[in-house]
């Protein structure tokens, strides 16, 4: 696997392993509507601060992680808004060679800081856990829904 660094030119490639992730279980999002997901995925690759990453072998995009670098008073951050592994990727340590050749590529870049939100009943929780992520148990994230659907 190779890392490579994505954008706006490989977004057939990340729409393509996004929904292929995030529509099964655990998560069983809704992104039947293109246009939402198109600009959603615009969101994250295409903006100024955007940071998108990718592991790469023949059979093409294999897993990534969809943030944004943030100038914080600590260190210099990627925030992570998306990071997957094809589902039958999954469980064969992939994840954790492509977290660390993130780490590696962020460390070289200057950026020493990861932020991520995950949900804890998902596999994603204990993954993060055993790469040395720690909970962050000051922070709190709250939503507000404000009218086309309901909080769920």
């Amino acid at each position: 696997m190779e890392l490579v660094k994505l954008s706006v030119d490989d977004m057939a490639d990340i729409k393509e392993l996004f929904k292929s992730v995030f529509t099964r279980e655990p998560w069983y999002d809704d992104w039947s509507d293109e246009e939402q997901l198109d600009a959603y995925l615009m969101d994250l690759i295409g903006c100024f601060n955007s940071l998108s990453l990718g592991f790469k072998d023949e059979n093409g995009l294999q897993a990534m992680a969809l943030g944004r670098i943030k100038h914080w008073y600590r260190a210099t951050e990627f925030m992570i808004d998306e990071l997957c592994v094809r589902t039958k990727l999954q469980g064969q340590g992939i994840g954790g060679k492509f977290v660390e050749a993130v780490e590696e590529y962020l460390k070289a870049n200057g950026v020493y800081g990861i932020f991520l939100l995950t949900d804890r009943n998902v596999p994603a929780y204990d993954f993060y856990k055993s790469h040395g992520f720690h909970e962050e148990t000051t922070n709190v994230a709250f939503g507000k829904y404000l009218g086309k659907e309901s909080e769920e």
